[in-house]
């Protein structure tokens, strides 16, 4: 099981997207960073994504990793929950209407992990898949 503090630090990230309905396929290559807060931990990752034909351009996600009641709770920047990573299963599920995300994470091979995201929707349909190591 993931906890947070296995996860503070920085960690190398690389990220390959995969857009089934606009056919692009992108790569970030970056690194996240879980900082103590308040509550826990703030997750920044930033990086340079290429997608497609477009040019490169920088990015940055935030989110908030907090220890819950069964395991640990993800919530977007704002607060607004995200998904729970629950120590009896490695997935977990998040409705975005009209869009659903599912992720799946692999730890087997810590300190080195990945996770998964398959989404699908009237207008996505999309995997993104993001390995982590020290």
């Amino acid at each position: 099981m993931i906890s947070l503090a296995a996860l503070e630090g920085v960690w190398r990230l690389e990220r390959q997207i995969e857009d089934r309905r606009a056919k692009l396929t992108g790569h970030l290559t970056g690194e996240a960073r879980w900082v103590p807060d308040r509550d826990g931990l703030l997750q920044i990752e930033t990086g340079l994504l290429h997608y497609g034909d477009a040019p490169p351009m920088q990015a940055e996600r935030r989110y908030l990793w907090r220890d819950g009641t069964h395991g640990l709770e993800v919530s977007f920047e704002d607060g607004c929950p995200f998904h729970k990573v629950d120590p009896t299963t490695p997935e977990a599920d998040h409705f975005c209407a009209p869009d659903s995300y599912r992720v799946r994470y692999e730890l087997a091979d810590w300190p080195r992990w990945s996770s998964r995201w398959r989404v699908t929707g009237p207008h996505k349909d999309a995997v993104i898949f993001s390995r982590y190591s020290r």
